[in-house]
C-alpha cells in the first residue's frame, strides 16, 4: 500500500519550492514594465514606487522563507497538513501582491514612447501642482502621482494611502488613469486629484454634512446630494483649478443617450448626469458671471428635456435644479474644518482661470507663454485651463489648439524628466 504521508510531503515540498521561485520573478520589476518605461518616470516617483513594491515582495519572500523552515521541521502528519494550509494562504498572498505589481507595471508600461512618456510626466506635474495648492498651505504633504493612459470613457484613481490588494502595503502614489480621448485636455486628472485631496483632508464627510443641512427642508434632496458628496468635491476641485475647461470636458464624457443622462443608480456616488453638468455650469455662472457656459447649459437642457426623463424622477430633478445656486455656494464658499476654517476658493481662487484672467495671461506673457520654461512651469495649470477653454469655445481651431497644447506639455514633461 502506498505511503500517503510521503506523497503529501512530496507535494507540499514541491509547492513550497514552486511559490518561492515564483516570488523571485516578482522581484524583477522589468518583468512587468520595460526598462525604458521605468526610465520614463521622474526620479522621485521611480524611487517611491520601487521602494513600495520592493517592500511588498520582500515581505512575500520572508513568508516563503518561513514556509521553507516549516517544511524542514515538519515531522507529523498534523504538521504537514498545517503546512499544506499555509501554502494555500501563501499562494493567495502571492496573487494579491502580483496584482499590485502588475497594476503598477501596466501603468508604467503605458509610457510606450518618449513622446507619450513626456506627456504623462506633464500630467503627473499638473496633478501634483493642483494637490500642492491645497495640501501644502494646510501643512499636508503632497503624495507622488503616477498618471497612465488607458482605454475607456472616464478617468479613475487608486488613491495614495490606501491599502493594496495584500491588505498590508499602502499605496505611496496616487495612480490616475487618463483616457486616450482626453489626453489632449486632461482636466480629468484634476478631478481625480480632487478625490485624493478630499480623502486626505476628510472633506467628503464634511461636505456631505453641509449639503444635508443646507437642503434639510427637502429630505430627499438632502439625502441624495449628501450621498454624492465625494464626486461633487472632486468636480469642485477641478473647477477651481481649470474653470470652464473642466466643465466642458466633463460634459463631453457624460453626454450620452437619454438613458445614461437620466440614469438613477441608488448606489452610484456620481450625481445624475443631467444634474452634474448643470452643477458645473452653475459654478461658472456664480463665479464668472455670463459666458460660454450659459450656451452649454442651454444646449444641455435642449438636448435632454425633462419631458424625456423618467416621470418618477422629474420632480427630484426640477427641485435639484432650483437648489443648484445654494449647492454651489456650499461647495465653493462654505468654510470647512478640512480647510482650517476656510473655503476652497480662499485656497485656490477660480478667478485666476476666468476668461478675463486667461486673456490677461496671454497678453502679459505673449508668445513666450507657450515656449518659455519659466512660463510653462510657473503657469502650467492655467495653461491647461486656457487650452481647455479654447478647445471648448473655438472648435474651428481644434487642430491648432491641440498642437499648441502638445508643444507646451512636451516642454513641461521633458523639463521634469528624471528630476527630484
Amino acid at each position: 500500500m502506498p505511503d500517503r504521508s510521503a506523497a503529501t510531503r512530496t507535494q507540499v515540498v514541491r509547492q513550497v519550492a514552486h511559490w518561492r521561485a515564483a516570488t523571485v520573478a516578482l522581484a524583477d520589476l522589468e518583468n512587468f514594465a520595460s526598462a525604458a518605461a521605468w526610465r520614463g518616470l521622474e526620479r522621485y516617483l521611480d524611487t517611491h514606487l520601487r521602494a513600495q513594491l520592493d517592500d511588498a515582495v520582500g515581505h512575500l519572500r520572508r513568508q516563503g522563507d518561513v514556509l521553507a523552515a516549516q517544511a524542514a521541521a515538519a515531522r507529523s502528519p498534523a504538521e504537514w497538513e498545517a503546512l499544506r494550509r499555509n501554502v494555500i494562504k501563501f499562494r493567495r498572498l502571492h496573487q494579491q501582491i502580483e496584482t499590485a505589481v502588475d497594476f503598477y507595471g501596466d501603468a508604467v508600461n503605458s509610457r510606450t514612447s518618449p513622446r507619450l512618456a513626456a506627456l504623462l510626466r506633464a500630467c503627473d506635474t499638473l496633478a501634483r501642482r493642483s494637490l500642492t495648492a491645497i495640501l501644502v498651505p494646510l501643512g499636508r504633504p503632497t503624495p507622488p502621482v503616477l498618471t497612465y493612459v488607458d482605454r475607456g470613457m472616464g478617468a479613475s484613481i487608486l488613491r495614495a494611502g490606501l491599502r493594496l490588494w495584500d491588505g498590508r502595503t499602502l499605496s505611496v502614489a496616487a495612480a490616475i488613469k487618463i483616457t486616450r480621448h482626453n489626453l489632449y485636455r486632461p482636466t480629468a486628472c484634476l478631478h481625480e486629484a480632487g478625490h485624493q485631496a478630499a480623502f486626505a483632508l476628510g472633506w467628503n464627510e464634511q461636505l456631505a454634512t453641509a449639503l444635508g443641512r443646507e437642503l434639510a427642508e427637502a429630505p430627499a434632496l438632502a439625502r441624495h446630494w449628501a450621498r454624492w458628496a465625494s464626486e461633487i468635491a472632486a468636480d469642485t476641485f477641478a473647477f477651481v483649478h481649470a474653470g470652464h475647461a473642466a466643465v466642458a470636458a466633463l460634459h463631453d464624457v457624460i453626454a450620452g443617450d437619454d438613458t445614461s443622462v437620466f440614469a438613477w443608480r441608488p448606489r452610484d456616488p456620481h450625481p445624475v448626469a443631467y444634474l452634474r453638468v448643470l452643477l458645473g455650469t452653475e459654478m461658472a455662472t456664480r463665479t464668472f458671471g455670463s459666458g460660454p457656459w450659459d450656451d452649454l447649459a442651454a444646449a444641455w437642457r435642449q438636448a435632454y428635456p425633462l419631458t424625456r426623463a423618467p416621470s418618477e424622477l422629474t420632480p427630484f430633478l426640477k427641485a435639484s435644479v432650483a437648489a443648484l445656486p445654494r449647492i454651489v455656494d456650499v461647495c465653493l464658499r462654505r468654510p470647512f474644518a478640512a480647510f482650517d476654517g476656510r473655503s476652497i476658493v480662499e485656497l485656490v481662487d477660480p478667478l485666476r482661470v476666468s476668461p478675463t484672467a486667461l486673456a490677461g495671461l496671454v497678453r502679459d506673457a505673449g508668445p513666450a507663454l507657450f515656449t518659455s520654461p519659466y512660463w510653462i512651469h510657473r503657469e502650467c495649470l492655467r495653461l491647461l485651463a486656457l487650452s481647455g477653454y479654447r478647445a471648448a469655445t473655438e472648435p474651428g481651431a481644434a487642430t491648432a489648439v491641440a498642437e499648441q497644447f502638445e508643444h507646451w506639455m512636451l516642454h513641461l514633461g521633458n523639463g521634469t524628466e528624471n528630476t527630484a
